[in-house]
């Protein structure tokens, strides 16, 4: 209620005693002076009422309207009639205000939850123009999620959900800053919910899910190959056995000892098989019984000492002797030198330099700022062209195809170093330049 308003409201309330006063006027019942100035008097006095009336209503009004801006209380009115109307317009103040901090602190909880997702979550207005994008968003895509909105296949999904108000699961390949594959689910909002907000999207990296996939594939490929050559190796020779050869001791001799090596062959594979089985499967239990390293590839050096004279090569040990018990696994441990020997020795030249050593890991060379000691076993061979270094540690990856199976190699022994020194929170480095040999390293960390 307003000043203009308040005022004739004022004056009726004082009507009545003022025709009274005038009616006794006219009437002769009062006299003319003393009347007039009861007149005047009682008007001057509803004037005043008015004022008060309009004042103590005006600032009800305002500390109403101050409501959403301020949490002053309203000012006591000076007139006892107004006290009603104050504790009805607290409680509305009260109830208003209550609203408001609930409204406000489920916004900063929605707000904290946006935030601390994982995932990358968008939130678009009109026009699909970005309205909110929480932390995990802002640090895969940038503070405008360019990449993500300019994907034609995204718009496409948001006009769908708008047409139909069905979720929408879409894939989006994003080529920067390297390829990613992510799954984006598209939610449209209810327009009546007010606010702006039309969609949310919902964004889930599926690169490391998608190239899981790809690597079963194939594996499953490469493994069936591996077994099918040998196996079909060795039917080729006994039916050759059964039917020309059944006769010739020569050739039967000969072609007995091509199936032994196949058998061989397939005996490897599957034991590689096997053991890169069991390593995965208990990849995420750290290993934690005591292992001297020094004494592990001394033991280890020994074993390859018949192998490493066949082949004219000399291996030369560089084990420091008062290294520190590491917490591991001994077996996984010796299974990591034996197929880094192992490599040197097939890839290595005839007659070339193996190095073996063992040694506290050295600051500044890269590895984690933290205590750790280094295995490495380095050659003089041909070494590894550049581009080949990246997939070395991959099932079934070969330089040379016909080079390693001619030596005799299952293509999974560095895939078995990599989990080994995953399950044990290492690291693993391979280092080569064409003509100059390869180096092999693996980081232990010793707490």
């Amino acid at each position: 209620m307003r000043l203009r308003a308040t005022l004739p409201v004022a004056a009726l309330i004082g009507a009545a005693p003022l025709a009274a006063l005038a009616a006794l006027l006219l009437a002769g019942a009062l006299a003319p002076g003393p009347g007039l100035l009861a007149l005047a008097g009682v008007a001057l006095a509803q004037c005043g009422l008015a004022l008060v009336w309009a004042r103590d209503l005006g600032r009800l009004e305002a500390a109403l309207r101050r409501i959403p801006e301020t949490r002053e209380p309203i000012p006591v009115p000076a007139l006892p009639g107004l006290a009603a109307l104050l504790r009805q317009a607290e409680r509305v103040k009260r109830a208003l205000l209550d609203r408001a901090d609930r409204a406000e602190a489920a916004r900063r909880a929605e707000a904290a939850i946006l935030e601390a997702l994982p995932d990358p979550l968008l939130v678009l207005g009109t026009n699909h123009r970005l309205r909110r994008a929480n932390a995990a968003a802002r640090c895969e895509f940038g503070i405008e999620a360019a990449p993500v909105l300019r994907h034609p296949s995204l718009h496409a999904a948001l006009d769908r959900a708008e047409a139909n108000g069905a979720a929408q699961t879409i894939e989006l390949v994003l080529p920067v800053p390297v390829p990613r594959e992510w799954q984006a689910t598209v939610i449209a909002l209810d327009p009546a919910a007010g606010g702006g907000d039309r969609f949310v999207v919902w964004l889930t990296d599926r690169t490391r899910e998608r190239a899981v996939e790809r690597m079963r594939a194939d594996f499953v490929a490469n493994a069936s190959h591996e077994l099918r050559t040998p196996l079909a190796s060795l039917t080729g020779f006994i039916e050759t056995l059964r039917g020309p050869a059944a006769e010739d001791p020569a050739a039967t001799q000969h072609f007995l000892g091509i199936m032994a090596e196949q058998a061989a062959r397939m005996e490897r594979l599957i034991a590689d098989l096997l053991s890169l089985s069991r390593i995965e499967l208990n990849e995420h239990q750290r290993p934690a019984e005591p292992v001297r390293l020094t004494e592990l590839a001394s033991r280890i050096a020994m074993e390859f000492e018949p192998r490493i004279t066949a082949q004219g090569a000399t291996l030369h040990l560089d084990l420091a002797p008062d290294l520190p018990e590491m917490p591991g696994d001994a077996d996984q441990l010796a299974q990591v030198l034996q197929n880094l020997l192992d490599n040197a020795l097939r890839h290595g030249r005839h007659g070339g330099n193996i190095r073996l050593s063992a040694q506290p890991a050295a600051p500044g060379r890269g590895w984690p700022q933290r205590p750790g000691l280094v295995l490495s076993v380095a050659d003089d061979g041909p070494g590894i062209p550049r581009e080949h270094i990246p997939r070395l540690t991959e099932r079934f990856y070969r330089v040379d195809h016909g080079r390693s199976r001619a030596a005799g190699g299952t293509g999974l022994g560095l895939a078995i170093v990599k989990h080994i020194v995953n399950r044990h929170r290492g690291q693993l480095r391979i280092e080569s330049r064409e003509g100059e040999g390869a180096r092999f390293s693996v980081w232990l960390p010793l707490a």
